[in-house]
């Protein structure tokens, strides 16, 4: 169904009309605010009135938009878990026990070449193929022709869901300057200015120090920066190098640490999931929503009008002010797990709200 209201909760690729390009470094603040000596703010009743939009986990508890690092030390098969990752959200299957959300999927294997990427596809999945997982073995680096090429490509395929440049050292700018904290945080915050513009998740696969550290996180290879302006890292050891053992431990912005036990089918090249460290915290059901999934039990099913008629309507003992920012706050869950889209908009007279039961399919 067409949305045209001025705020929703379900916006696949934000901004992705207006496709950004990755070249956002070096604006000031006050830049940014349109007015020089100006600062951009919002009250806090300001943000409860608002909807934000919302994307869904690529896997769920697993992976989400943003900009993650994805580290290893070198020759430890970093590469066949990004095409196993790859193709799993090309397809939509689920991996290991965690729920997939279908998308494309662009892979830069900077380091491969074809004949490999094709041998090693086929040694992992047969040949059983997608047409939304798209490779390529060459790209330019940041400002010298990257930040054109992803913008094209995101133009090109509108669903795509994860882009994974492997690795991070190939598209790298050269300069001298290359590895002070300052422009490790400027390269992430350059990525991730992209992947949140266009609601998707960059995976960039790095290497490993070789120093240990007592904080895992810390053996990154390059300055805190890196990981400062990241969402997030995973980062995948083995105790051997000759084992097919490894854990992967993941730190995030939008999901709870974790470490999972993995071992490498030495036939196939996939990784299989042992077991996991820690059982992942899930989020007490909202009364509200559910009372709201209830009501909305059929597909197609929609209602629109004010707050005070919607508390009405479900019959709950809500003032309409905070019936409505309950709603605001809840619109990505509202929609993530109960499949119902969520909008609100504004005429001179009054605020309407619309609910749209999603289609399941």
């Amino acid at each position: 169904m067409e949305n045209k209201k001025e705020m929703t909760a379900f916006i696949s690729s934000v901004g992705a009309d207006e496709r950004q390009s990755l070249n956002v470094s070096g604006n000031s603040i006050s830049e940014k605010a349109g007015k020089i000596n100006d600062l951009e703010t919002i009250s806090m009743t300001e943000l409860y009135d608002t909807v934000y939009p919302s994307n869904p986990p690529l896997i769920d508890g697993l992976l989400y938009t943003g900009t993650y690092l994805f580290v290893g030390a070198p020759k430890l098969g970093k590469s066949f878990l990004m095409a196993q990752l790859a193709y799993h959200i090309s397809t939509g299957i689920p991996l290991w026990n965690y729920t997939v959300r279908k998308g494309t999927v662009l892979y830069l294997a900077l380091e491969d070449d074809y004949r490999r990427l094709q041998e090693c596809l086929y040694r992992m999945f047969g040949t059983a193929s997608t047409e939304n997982l798209y490779f390529s073995i060459s790209a330019g680096q940041l400002g010298r022709g990257l930040d054109e090429q992803l913008t094209g490509f995101v133009a090109a395929h509108s669903d795509t869901k994860l882009i994974i440049i492997d690795t991070l050292q190939k598209v790298r700018e050269v300069g001298g300057d290359n590895y002070s904290y300052a422009n490790d945080y400027q390269i992430m915050a350059r990525l991730k200015s992209f992947a949140d513009a266009h609601g998707i998740c960059l995976l960039l696969v790095h290497h490993t120090r070789k120093q240990t550290a007592d904080d895992k996180f810390d053996m990154i290879s390059g300055t805190s920066g890196l990981l400062g302006a990241a969402d997030g890292a995973f980062l995948l050891q083995k105790e051997k190098r000759t084992s097919n053992a490894a854990t992967l431990e993941i730190s995030g912005r939008d999901q709870q640490d974790q470490k999972l036990y993995l071992i490498r089918n030495p036939e196939t090249l996939l990784w299989e999931l042992q077991k996991t460290e820690t059982e992942l915290w899930k989020e007490p059901p909202e009364p509200l929503l559910e009372k709201i999934s209830k009501v909305f039990s059929s597909d197609g099913t929609e209602w629109s009008g004010t707050a005070t008629e919607l508390c009405e309507y479900l019959s709950v003992d809500y003032s309409p002010n905070a019936l409505a920012r309950k709603l605001n706050v809840n619109a990505g869950r509202l929609y993530n797990v109960y499949g119902i889209r969520y909008e609100s908009s504004r005429s001179r007279s009054e605020r309407t709200i619309r609910l749209v039961q999603l289609s399941q399919t």
